[in-house]
């Protein structure tokens, strides 16, 4: 199991930094404190890069309606609702995922693997929205 979740945090971690060629806690994953650190990694850039894809949007949208404020705001408003939801649900879902974990860094771990999945998801998800103007 151990090494099944070590793979996994450094494939996850592998693919949210293919771009950084600095060193991360995801190489060379050999023992369980290293995964544990992995995985907090893991979660925190994948939650960094979620952010960056939404601000990212809102800004497609600025520039998408530009001279139309009354839209921005409220496409702005709907994504920013939509986004809290999702993120209550992630949460929700992953604290489903990991019921059976026992209270410690190994539920942790379980933890922020499953929202760091759940994370990068969305980051793709809101990289893919093609905003379409109707006028």
């Amino acid at each position: 199991m151990r090494t099944m979740v070590g793979l996994a945090l450094v494939l996850l971690a592998f693919g949210a930094h293919a771009e950084d060629d600095e060193s991360t806690p995801c190489d060379n994953v050999d023992t369980d404190q290293q995964s544990y650190a992995c995985a907090q990694y893991s979660r925190t850039a994948a939650e960094r890069e979620l952010n960056a894809a939404f601000d990212d949007l809102l800004q497609r949208i600025g520039e998408q309606y530009e001279g139309q404020q009354a839209k921005v705001d409220e496409l702005s408003k709907r994504l920013g609702d939509a986004q809290t939801i999702w993120k209550q649900l992630r949460d929700a879902d992953c604290k489903v995922e990991t019921f059976d974990q026992q209270p410690g860094k190994a539920f942790d771990a379980a933890l922020n693997t499953c929202i760091a999945q759940r994370s990068d998801d969305r980051s793709e998800y809101l990289q893919s929205l093609g905003l379409q103007n109707s006028d």
